[in-house]
């Protein structure tokens, strides 16, 4: 080994704590290097005779605390000689500095020795009064996660520098909870200098005493309703409906009972977006969202599958599919990442099926399945390369449909060639990139808007509808017309 990196924790709170191994290093260390000064021990170096190195002034140099925890190991590992690096409280506990150098002495050759130091959780326990086998969370302010967050278990976060990351850390919080949830400001615990301070979320970073010695403490949430944006509080939610005491219609439904909800609520989730109306599309996705999770929950009743299935097979979908952007892959456009997972789906599904079209699913809508039996075949070749062609079969349609209302009444004979027409229109609206069944849905909003105008304006006279011409309630259509209905 060329040499040797001591690692020593300077503990949470005074000199007198200090264990007497740990003093005995500074005060026999040649190379004495401290991340930080702003500690109640450093205090008392110079009365101790203890002389060091401060790495403080590396902060204002970069952008990111990353990079300064990158600056200091490259100064540790190039120094000639043995050294002393000293952190406050223990070294492995929040201290990124220490698990980038253990990176970087393997690959450098350099021996570390970790020789410990209390931690400040005994400290910060012991100050706020809390068990920790109740559940706690230990966060780096410096780079919260709201994902991560776990708000029914006591929260600390360390490394609340200042007023910057105070204002981070209480943005990430806020997506989570009140702006007046209580939090606390407990700085230098287990020391001469503790102090802790209640304040109101929304006041976190108004504070003007934090410092390295700073953490935040966000007491557990013990009411349900502040968590309600959480995919796990829905998850009980709809557990506890299918439950002992739960819901009696909840309790009976099935997968085949809540197929009519499904396809229900995605027609009005499609009826919102057509309208534009934020609000109403966020009501929607979440009946939406609840078909899904009912039939999960009823899948985890059954003893079959759960939700995490579901999200695990999806999520591993995604990544599979997507080969351009978690792996290697290169496209061009979206052709190539709709052929590239045409393709993938085509390997997953392993042997070819029967035909093609029996990947279109039978419980679709006849338009839907129209539009899909031509995509599928397109894939193969069988598909015009312009419009006008499949513009002149529209119209072959039509007259053939025309033919056989003049030479026959047979119902079955004019369904046919009626249905011909359609799935000529299908093609031409395919080719135009048009969806045909939220294309005809858009149109049955439109007429019933407008004849709804109708029948208000048809009201507003006192007579009823027979007394009225085709041509009089024409022009109030017109007029709805004209008003944007």
């Amino acid at each position: 080994m060329s040499k040797t990196i001591t690692v020593i924790g300077l503990g949470a709170g005074d000199l007198e704590q200090l264990p007497l191994g740990i003093f005995r290093i500074l005060k026999g260390a040649k190379n004495l290097f401290l991340r930080t000064e702003e500690h109640p021990v450093v205090s008392h170096f110079e009365e101790e005779g203890i002389l060091f190195t401060s790495f403080d002034t590396i902060y204002e140099q970069h952008d990111s605390f990353e990079e300064v925890y990158q600056h200091i190991v490259e100064n540790l590992c190039s120094q000639d000689d043995d050294i002393v690096y000293a952190v406050p409280g223990h070294p492995l506990v929040a201290e990124r500095t220490i698990q980038l150098l253990l990176e970087k002495a393997q690959e450098a050759d350099i021996r570390v020795e970790i020789k410990g130091g209390q931690s400040f959780l005994d400290p910060i326990f012991s100050a706020l009064k809390i068990d920790p086998i109740e559940g706690f969370q230990l966060l780096d302010g410096t780079s919260m996660n709201r994902a991560e967050l776990q708000l029914t278990q006591h929260v600390l976060i360390s490394q609340v520098y200042d007023q910057f990351v105070a204002s981070d850390v209480k943005l990430t919080l806020m997506e989570h909870l009140p702006d007046e949830y209580p939090v606390y400001i407990v700085t230098a615990a287990g020391s001469a200098l503790e102090v802790i301070k209640k304040v109101k979320l929304y006041e976190l970073d108004r504070e003007v005493t934090l410092s390295n010695l700073t953490t935040v403490y966000v007491p557990p949430v013990v009411e349900s309703e502040p968590l309600y944006h959480q995919f796990e509080s829905l998850r009980h939610i709809i557990a506890t409906l299918r439950g002992p005491n739960g819901c009696p219609w909840d309790k009976k439904q099935t997968h085949t009972s809540l197929k009519k909800y499904l396809l229900e609520e995605a027609y009005e989730l499609l009826e919102a977006i057509d309208n534009e109306d934020d609000d109403h599309i966020v009501e929607e996705l979440g009946d939406v969202l609840l078909q899904v999770m009912l039939h999960a929950q009823i899948g985890e009743d059954d003893g079959m599958f759960s939700i995490d299935d579901v999200i695990r097979e999806l999520s591993s979908k995604m990544v599979r599919r997507h080969p351009h952007v978690f792996s290697d892959v290169n496209v061009e456009n979206a052709e190539e990442v709709v052929q590239n997972w045409n393709e993938i789906k085509q390997e997953e599904k392993g042997e070819r099926t029967e035909s093609i079209l029996d990947r279109v699913p039978n419980s679709a809508t006849s338009l839907m399945k129209a539009h899909q039996y031509q995509k599928e075949a397109a894939k193969v070749g069988f598909d015009w390369d312009h419009v006008e062609p499949m513009w002149d079969k529209v119209f072959e349609e039509i007259r053939e449909f025309k033919d056989e209302v003049q030479v026959s009444n047979n119902e079955n004979k004019l369904s046919d060639e009626f249905g011909d027409i359609l799935f000529a229109l299908v093609n031409v609206a395919r080719y135009y990139k048009v969806d045909s069944e939220s294309a005809l849905a858009q149109t049955n909003h439109k007429f019933s808007r407008r004849f709804q105008y109708i029948e208000n304006q048809v009201n507003e006279t006192g007579k009823p509808f027979s007394a009225f011409t085709l041509e009089q309630l024409d022009t109030f259509w017109n007029d709805a017309k004209k008003q944007g209905l």
